[in-house]
């Protein structure tokens, strides 16, 4: 019979190492630009992409948190006022924590599902489902 400490050297030799990337799950950073009172996130559409999430629900939530009017054009959302690319930045990852992370798990492969009136944050990976909260 094997020592302890030589069944232990031989299993951590078979377990994975693991990377140093920080995960899969890469948000591209808000490309923020002020023209006079307006300001615009370049790359909008990349940025619900890389959430999986409708650009509208994102939208919604980010017109409620900055408290302004705003409209999607094309790959880019436009915003009445100035406001800094960390603001911006700081409030996508409040709405990460909230709409697109599991509770559990904390992965991000969530979606939103919507039943009755409730709406549903359901993880793909672990099965949990949480009530979302309301925008």
């Amino acid at each position: 019979m094997q020592s302890y400490e030589k069944l232990l050297e031989r299993g951590m030799k078979k377990v994975p190492k693991a990377s140093e990337s920080g995960g899969r799950f890469q948000i591209p950073g808000a490309r923020v630009l002020n023209q006079g009172m307006k300001t615009f996130i370049a790359n909008f559409l990349e940025i619900s992409q890389a959430l999986r999430r409708e650009p509208n629900h994102l939208m919604k939530f980010l017109l409620k948190e900055l408290a302004t009017s705003g409209e999607i054009r094309g790959k880019s959302a436009e915003f009445t006022g100035r406001f800094p690319q960390p603001l911006i930045e700081k409030k996508i990852e409040i709405y990460i924590k909230n709409h697109v992370l599991c509770q559990e798990c904390g992965k991000p492969d969530t979606k939103l599902i919507r039943k009755d009136r409730l709406v549903f944050l359901k993880c793909e990976a672990c099965g949990a489902k949480h009530p979302a909260k309301k925008i």
